[in-house]
């Protein structure tokens, strides 16, 4: 009897035993040309619930399994680039084959990619310019700078400042927010980066603020099903140090992701000035011989939760960090005619600096049966804080910092806090299949607020004595609020955006050592036009237009001076308007077998162009920005990327302007006009035992400004790669600026003086690098 129930019971269990070993199977395809997709996502649900029963991903044959028992089923397919696919209430009681599973490519209006190589670090489209970071070997262990010093269009001078197509007014968002982050942006690693688009001509759902456009900074997060990650090491060259790691863990119902940098970076450098004037016979040489160790902390990290139509997302960065740095300035002023000593000093300032801040946002997302139809509303509060601490030691009538010359000690306190705050909700509706409308509301809460304390050492009192004509205290706040409204429609051949942003900027400035108070308030409309003609499979043409305003920094508007040279004085100018841009862009894309070549045409007009002046008063120049009449800058572009043979590919651009600033209303000594060009080369070289070569080179021309020229720069990096494990495992060794070029200088002249500068960064460094991806 007990044998027999066992047998029994054998045979009613069986079936739930073998429920266990039923498995799914199938292969994810191109619709188009029917080859596999790998890495796509496949997740099996409960049929008609959000309950995730298991998930797996696609091989590099585009075929997958999950295991499950038998019931009724969804299954969902999810690979970035493609429509999302479900199939419905599906039967499962045995093993089953679903066979192919075709997903279709999104088409994304006004977004044409031209080149789909996945070995280049650039595209481009009806915008602009999309880089990827991590295919560009240049920029491993390196910083956002970095990035940007080798993308196209874009220049970096030596202080940090950006430029685009020759103008210095970028609007740099991190994720597409405003982040008070990127007044740092050599804080930001290059492995946090996942993606930059550059936007020449933005449209109204961007901020007009910024002449030259809008550098959007994409910072990684988790994206594909399961747990990933990666480490990487980079050391170089006077034990430079950068090291970091990431995770990730995504299901079908939520991901979370965070990342860590440590950055340990040294440097040294030397700057000369050079400047005579005319009138008094004075000449001056100066050089500041300078070191540098910087250490810095940057955390990435965030979540997505996924119910129903309805994402939430949290995204969160926080950097800390402490810069050190220590200048020496040799200073000699002497008469230009019998070359007899006037002045003669050395200023030595050692400082540190701390940094710390963070960026939190909290986005809602809501998706509709319709596709096309998307509702966003963000919220995101950022800070940032720099606290500087100086000690000045001043030798006069000496050539050497020794203690028995030391005559005069100063001590300057900076506490510099921003906070940005912006809440913003974006509306696309769909009126067809061809026809959509965008609507949007955004307000930004700016303030700056600097205390600025400037000490000198008494002997009568032995003791530091604050000295209140220095030091200074300004705040600065500023209220943008914007609405915008685009209409667009797209048809086999046409595609075409009509938009218009207004914005209402309240402006604020108090300086509390006069109470002084400045206040702005204007309302300007921002039209703009962005269409598109596909001739033919290989050729598009494209139209852009956009109205701008550039207003004025915190940094610009703040009178007080900075005498940290007391002969070359810097200081603001509170009575600073607004710059008003039109910008014109006709281009031309042209897509080949293997290659793509983009041309563009462009003309930027700017009304009141802000740019800074340098006077001489009583032998000491003093630099402040001013509004001019105008300017003026047209030019042509190419971008050009290819798939030269197997082992050989490249991608390049060539930027030619001419530029014409007008400062006829300070004096006709301000007006000025030139011929520029800059250009950057990539290039990879598939080597034997499965080596890679990657060599980046760029040269900038000459470069106009109100009263004088940049000096040319170019440098070139190389950098040598291998991958083990399937990849999973990279290493490379990377030469920065093989030839020892990178450097910068320019001039400043007038009827009255002639200045000259030149720096010279220590940039020839060499870098070992490893990182593995899991």
């Amino acid at each position: 009897m007990p044998i027999k129930r066992f047998l029994l019971l054998f045979f009613f269990l069986t079936p739930f035993w073998t429920q266990a070993q039923i498995n799914i199977s199938g292969q994810i395809v191109n619709e188009e040309d029917r080859e596999p997709l790998l890495f796509a996502q496949v997740a099996l649900f409960e049929a008609g619930s959000e309950n995730t029963i298991t998930y797996t991903q696609s091989d590099e044959n585009g075929k997958f399994t999950l295991d499950t028992k038998s019931g009724n089923y969804d299954i969902r397919v999810f690979l970035i680039g493609y429509e999302n696919k479900k199939l419905e209430n599906l039967a499962i009681n045995e093993d089953k084959d679903l066979g192919q599973i075709a997903l279709v490519s999104e088409q994304e209006e006004l977004d044409e990619v031209v080149v789909q190589s996945s070995t280049i670090p650039m595209r481009t489209d009806v915008e602009g310019i999309v880089i990827t970071p991590e295919q560009n070997l240049a920029n491993v262990g390196g910083t956002l700078l970095d990035i940007l010093r080798n993308t196209p269009s874009i220049s970096v001078s030596d202080d940090g400042s950006i430029s685009l197509r020759g103008s210095s007014g970028t609007n740099v968002l991190i994720n597409g927010r405003n982040s008070s982050l990127t007044q740092n942006l050599d804080q930001i690693p290059a492995s946090a980066i996942e993606q930059i688009k550059v936007i020449n001509n933005p449209n109204a759902r961007y901020d007009a603020e910024a002449e030259g456009g809008v550098i959007n900074i994409i910072l990684k997060k988790g994206e594909n099903m399961g747990t990933h990650g990666g480490v990487e090491l980079t050391y170089g060259t006077r034990n430079r140090l950068n090291t970091g790691a990431r995770v990730n863990h995504t299901t079908a119902k939520y991901s979370v992701y965070a990342g860590y940098n440590y950055r340990d970076w040294k440097g040294q450098g030397e700057r000369t000035t050079f400047r005579e004037i005319y009138e008094d016979n004075e000449i001056l040489n100066q050089t500041n011989q300078s070191n540098e160790n910087s250490q810095n902390h940057n955390f990435n990290y965030g979540a997505d939760y996924y119910f129903g139509k309805n994402v939430l997302s949290y995204q969160g960065v926080y950097n800390t960090g402490d810069d050190y740095e220590n200048n020496t300035l040799y200073s000699n002023l002497s008469d230009g005619i019998t070359d007899d000593l006037i002045l003669q000093y050395v200023r030595r300032n050692i400082e540190s600096e701390s940094d710390d801040g963070y960026d939190n946002a909290l986005i809602y997302e809501r998706t509709f049966d319709d596709k096309n139809r998307e509702l966003k509303i963000s919220a995101n509060n950022s800070y940032q804080n720099q606290y500087k601490i100086q000690n000045i030691d001043i030798f006069r009538n000496a050539t050497e910092p020794l203690p028995e010359n030391l005559n005069g000690q100063e001590r300057a306190f900076t506490d510099e806090k921003r906070y940005t705050t912006v809440i913003q909700a974006d509306y696309v509706h769909p009126i067809n299949e061809n026809v959509k409308l965008e609507m949007g509301l955004k307000s930004t809460f700016r303030k700056f607020d600097n205390d600025y304390q400037y000490y000198q050492f008494s002997e009568s009192e032995n003791d530091f004595v604050e000295n209140t004509d220095i030091s200074n205290h300004f705040l600065y706040k500023d209220q943008i609020h914007a609405a915008y409204f685009i209409y667009s429609r797209t048809s086999e051949k046409f595609d075409f955006t009509l938009g218009t942003r207004a914005e209402q900027t309240n402006v604020e400035g108090l300086l509390y050592n006069t109470n002084e108070l400045n206040e702005q308030n204007y309302l300007n409309l921002f039209p703009s036009v962005q269409a598109l003609y596909k001739l033919d499979d290989e050729n598009s043409f494209k139209f852009t237009y956009s109205r701008r305003i550039d207003r004025p920094t915190a940094w610009r508007l703040n009178p007080f001076p900075d005498i940290t040279d007391s002969l070359s004085v810097r200081r603001g100018n509170p009575n600073l308007q607004p710059e008003m841009i039109d910008s014109f862009e006709l281009g031309h894309m042209v897509n080949f077998e293997n290659a793509s070549l983009t041309t563009n045409l462009f003309y930027r007009y700017v009304d009141g162009v802000l740019d800074y002046i340098t006077m001489v008063e009583d032998g000491i120049s003093y630099q402040q920005p001013e509004n001019l009449n105008s300017g003026q800058s047209y030019g042509l572009e190419f971008i050009g990327i290819a798939d030269i043979t197997p082992w050989w590919n490249l991608n390049g651009s060539i930027s030619l302007f001419q530029s014409r600033v007008d400062g006829s209303n300070l004096g006709e000594e301000f007006v000025s006009k030139g011929f520029a060009w800059n250009s950057k080369l990539t290039t990879d070289f598939k080597l034997p035992l499965d080596l890679t070569l990657q060599l980046v080179g760029d040269y900038e021309s000459p470069e106009i400004e109100a009263q004088g020229r940049d000096f040319a720069r170019y440098s070139m990096d190389a950098t040598l790669l291998k991958n083990f494990l399937e990849d999973k495992l990279s290493l490379s060794v990377s030469v920065r600026d093989v030839f020892n070029t990178r450097n910068f200088g320019g001039y400043n002249q007038s009827d009255d003086f002639y200045q000259e500068f030149r720096a010279e960064w220590e940039s020839r460094i060499a870098l070992f690098s490893a990182r593995y991806n899991f």
